[in-house]
């Protein structure tokens, strides 16, 4: 996950709020899940929140990539959904942020590794 030095402060930065704002621009109805927001808005005190949540949700995964369904069995991270829409565009903002880092290799790395994540997460609600 420390592929680059850029990546902490991704995480922790304003950064980690694009994929959410994406996905809430691009895929409108996915505003759905989250209507009780006051503001939707890109870059609003939501967003980021979730986006904050969601890359902690994500480097938290990575620390237990060896063992994810029990690993995350307990993990408070549930706001993952719709996580195969949210997914894709985490793709798309580390091709941004890091494209010289972003080959294909690590695409589909990344990709992997985010599908075992949400089949991890989906397998607390079986």
């Amino acid at each position: 996950w420390g592929f680059h030095d850029g990546a902490a402060a991704f995480v922790t930065g304003f950064q980690n709020c694009r994929s959410t704002s994406a996905m809430l621009v691009v895929y409108p109805q996915t505003k759905t899940y989250f209507s009780h927001w006051q503001d939707l808005s890109p870059g609003s005190a939501p967003v980021r929140k979730h986006g904050k949540t969601v890359m902690s949700g994500v480097a938290e995964a990575v620390s237990k990539i060896d063992d994810l369904t029990n690993g995350l069995s307990g993990s408070s991270h549930c706001c993952f959904l719709p996580l195969p829409i949210l997914s894709h565009n985490l793709l798309v903002v580390l091709a941004i942020q890091f494209p010289s880092d972003f080959t294909p290799e690590v695409h589909v790395a990344m990709d992997k590794f985010l599908s075992a994540v949400a089949l991890a997460l989906s397998e607390k609600y079986r």
